[in-house]
């Protein structure tokens, strides 16, 4: 999906990092706030697929680091849940300076916890959805295990979460201490989403059920059966960012938005403005625009530029195919591709009623302990990758309504 790489500066001055991902047409017809686990990023697989069904069904999202996580700057052992909140807070407020105030927040794990403290003191916020949240955010802590007393009795210490080493002060501690959960959802009045997997091992789905109870309607809850607790599954977390997208839209004003079906192998959209084309290839969508010299938004790649690309595509792999077929050591191909228009006269070959000829070229660069006849004969079948030959042939067009 289109994107646009943002920073932003939290309450204490500290540069936080984000991705703002938008719709095809780049025309989002609201704001969400994505925030991701504890000790996590933003470009983890579940962060990735929520952001990506939202925004096939018309959200823009933005999804950042945490202070001292990911891009961001800052250091992680100075924050707390609190410094969550203020960060999400400051995301927030980006967004209502340069683009338009967040209706939504989805936050996940810790993050879900974090988002419902802070979307209270966020007016334009409607609605919330976490993501196998804690009721209670000193949940955490049962992550440090036996570090917690030395923690308490040093200050701080190192503790190993996800693979990852983490310093952890006592000041970490003692703020989610502060914090109390059912009595900020008793209080909370905005539209409240729970996802949760029975099977979650981090944070077990009694704590949905006691959230679910403090708050008030408008509340529902929906099970993710079978997902783990980090969405590591890009079908669970896509499914969830589809829920959560079809369920927003009874609590903000979003206007319906077509996603494109077919039952064919692709589908192309466009309006009557402009060239912003939309497609969807089986799972996947593609923009397609023409530049701006030509009355486009170069929102995306040309349609000249996606051939290329096509051909480009299949020609990489059907070398690496060939070559691990016959266990040859190419290590990467690349393919350089331009497609031209040439009169005539520069070829013979040219029938009299056709003037030009369209020519693509292909140059390749091929890595690996490869022999002059390896490279030669990869070369030959280069010019034998299925889009090739479909190009090269005499393909049949049916064109009807």
């Amino acid at each position: 999906m289109p994107y646009t790489k943002v920073s932003f500066k939290n309450a204490n001055g500290i540069t936080l990092k984000g991705k703002l991902e938008f719709p095809l047409t780049r025309k989002p017809e609201a704001y969400a706030i994505f925030a991701h686990v504890f000790t996590g990023h933003k470009n983890l697989i579940g962060a990735k697929h929520i952001s990506r069904a939202l925004t096939l069904s018309g959200l823009a999202v933005l999804r950042f680091d945490f202070t001292g996580l990911g891009e961001s700057d800052g250091d992680f052992s100075d924050t707390n849940f609190s410094s969550n909140v203020t960060d999400i807070k400051a995301a927030a407020k980006f967004l209502e300076e340069n683009y338009q105030s967040p209706s939504v927040i989805v936050g996940q794990s810790l993050g879900g916890a974090a988002s419902i403290f802070a979307a209270d003191e966020i007016e334009s916020v409607r609605a919330v959805a976490t993501i196998g949240a804690p009721s209670e955010p000193e949940h955490v802590t049962h992550l440090l295990g036996c570090k917690i007393e030395d923690i308490e009795k040093e200050g701080k210490a190192e503790v190993t979460i996800g693979g990852r080493p983490f310093t952890i002060k006592r000041h970490f501690l003692d703020d989610l201490r502060k914090h109390n959960m059912f009595q900020k959802i008793k209080k909370f009045r905005k539209a409240l989403l729970i996802l949760h997997s029975p099977q979650d091992e981090i944070v077990e789905i009694e704590n949905a059920a006691k959230i679910y109870h403090a708050a008030f309607h408008p509340k529902s809850f929906v099970t993710l059966d079978e997902a783990d607790h980090m969405l590591t599954n890009k079908n669970d977390a896509f499914y969830s960012g589809q829920v959560i997208s079809s369920w927003v839209k009874r609590y903000i004003d979003v206007p319906d938005t077509e996603v494109l079906k077919t039952d064919k192998q692709v589908i192309v959209k466009l309006g009557n403005e402009g060239y912003t084309t939309e497609i969807m290839a089986g799972r996947h969508a593609i923009i397609a625009d023409e530049s701006e010299s030509l009355g486009g938004n170069d929102f995306g790649p040309s349609p000249y530029e996606l051939l290329n690309a096509s051909l480009g595509a299949c020609t990489a792999m059907t070398l690496q195919m060939y070559a691990r077929r016959k266990k040859w050591d190419l290590q990467e191909v690349r393919v350089h591709l331009d497609f031209k228009r040439s009169y005539k006269e520069d070829c013979e070959a040219c029938p009299e009623s056709d003037r030009r000829i369209d020519k693509f070229e292909k140059v390749i660069e091929m890595e690996g302990d490869l022999t002059d006849g390896q490279r030669q004969r990869l070369l030959e079948i280069a010019n034998k990758c299925p889009i090739h030959r479909t190009l090269a042939g005499s393909p049949q067009f049916i064109t009807h309504e």
